[in-house]
């Protein structure tokens, strides 16, 4: 009886077949049991089971697995959790190709096991695990013929947004806040060049063909076309210093590899890169005509960059409207030799580029003829996608402003930071870096969310 009993509860069933034979089973051991010595029957149930009610029940389905399970190791180079989210994506590419569920669960272990294999600590196992996931997304995504992304029509301001428009208004930047926050403004002496009165004092050097590197500080010697005069390996650290307190005091490490401040850096580029920015060629938004008595429009702008000899330009743009719907999209062929795609935190990768045939002056075009001197744009540190976009613009939301640090100027809240803390959603956790549309969204979503919460304050 205890045996079929944690047979049932075991998910199993029994087929109908057995039923003589487990019955004279169960008949043979209850005959025995009542003829060893001093038995005593303990219990007598008020209501008999019938085997045979038991066995013809119907048969339940064995449940399947559905997550790949990596094994636990006491102290691993590895944290499990680390190990366990990485099959978990590689799972869902593997899903793409295979045939069946648990197929793609034994390739997703296997891949995920070499990564370990491969990687003497969490550091190298991250870093040979993007690599993989990027590999695989490669494979299983199907090329489209000229590039990924696609310019769309041009948007027209949703009927919603002259409700929006009028409760952003105490949200726009004043001149002086455009200027402390280091927004690109007319240069009062050069038409069509921008001035930055927050000038980087390391950019100011005053050998034109010698450059500071933005990520190791190195300084590097260029030539008239500002490529690089010899090659030299530049050593860095990706993350930032982060302040933790210890007994005794307050200690700084990266963030990136959690080594102190000063320790070599734990990523290799094979050449330096600068992060400085073209102040040429700039074009201003224009007034709406008199007698264009439509609302402005709201839209959330957000670009992605990469290191050329030049410096940052833009490679991609993406505008979404106040529906949350993406309106334009395009990747961006830069003007000078691209040096570092920076595709882990870009998203942006060389293919990217390649299918492209997009000048930023196609996307000055395609922005100027919707969005005018009166349409409020909406960003996240926008300064750095005006500069990108080489546009001049002065009716702008900046959430980094409208939500400020605790500790004011220079400090400021990361997208990912107030996404999590307002919108209580995780951005940009893909391995393929920062994507330019929900970055965009999470922006237009944040300030849809502070209008909200404004006016049940302004009810009471």
């Amino acid at each position: 009886a205890s045996m079929l009993s944690a047979a049932l509860k075991g998910g199993q069933a029994f087929a109908s077949a057995n039923t003589q034979r487990k019955g004279v089973t169960m008949a043979s051991s209850s005959h025995q049991a009542t003829h060893q010595p001093n038995y005593q029957p303990t219990h007598q149930p008020t209501h008999p089971v019938h085997l045979k009610s038991l066995l013809l029940l119907p048969m339940q389905p064995i449940p399947t697995k559905r997550k790949a399970r990596v094994r636990p190791e006491v102290g691993a180079k590895v944290p499990h959790d680390v190990r366990q989210r990485y099959v978990n994506l590689f799972v869902e590419e593997f899903l793409k190709t295979s045939v069946t569920v648990q197929d793609a669960f034994e390739k997703a272990l296997t891949e995920e096991k070499t990564v370990y294999d491969r990687s003497i600590n969490k550091l190298k196992y991250l870093s040979v695990a993007v690599n993989a996931l990027k590999r695989l997304k490669n494979q299983s995504t199907v090329s489209v013929k000229g590039g990924t992304f696609q310019s769309f029509p041009i948007p027209f301001p949703w009927k919603g947004d002259a409700a929006l428009y009028e409760s952003l208004k105490e949200h726009i930047l004043s001149e002086e806040v455009l200027t402390e926050n280091n927004y690109p403004l007319q240069h009062p002496e050069q038409a069509g060049c921008a001035i930055l009165y927050r000038e980087d004092h390391k950019k100011g050097i005053t050998d034109s063909l010698k450059r500071i590197c933005c990520r190791c500080g190195a300084t590097y010697s260029v030539n008239q076309m500002g490529k690089h005069m010899r090659k030299e390996e530049c050593n860095y650290h990706s993350g930032k210093g982060v302040e933790n307190k210890v007994p005794g005091g307050v200690e700084t490490r990266y963030s990136c590899c959690e080594g102190v401040v000063g320790c070599p850096g734990c990523q290799v580029f094979q050449l330096h890169v600068h992060d400085a920015v073209s102040l040429d060629n700039f074009v201003t938004t224009l007034p709406k005509p008199v007698t264009d008595t439509a609302c402005p429009g709201v839209f959330s702008v957000d670009c992605e960059m990469c290191y050329t000899t030049l410096g940052l330009e833009l490679a991609r743009v993406t505008v979404v409207n106040s529906s949350l719907q993406v309106v334009y999209d395009t990747f961006v062929k830069p003007a000078n030799e691209v040096i570092d795609y920076n595709t882990r935190f870009s998203g942006i990768s060389e293919d990217d580029i390649r299918g492209s045939s997009t000048s930023i002056q196609d996307v000055q075009e395609t922005l100027l003829s919707f969005v005018s001197a009166e349409t409020i744009l909406i960003g996240h540190g926008l300064e750095a996608d005006l500069c990108a976009l080489k546009l001049f613009h002065g009716t702008v939301v900046d959430t980094s402003v409208s939500f400020p640090h605790r500790l004011g100027l220079p400090h400021k809240m990361t997208l990912h930071s107030l996404t999590a803390d307002y919108l209580r959603r995780i951005l940009q956790e893909s391995v393929g870096g920062h994507d330019s549309a929900q970055d965009a969204t999470a922006c237009m979503e944040l300030m849809l969310w502070k209008v909200k919460e404004e006016g049940k304050t302004k009810r009471w």
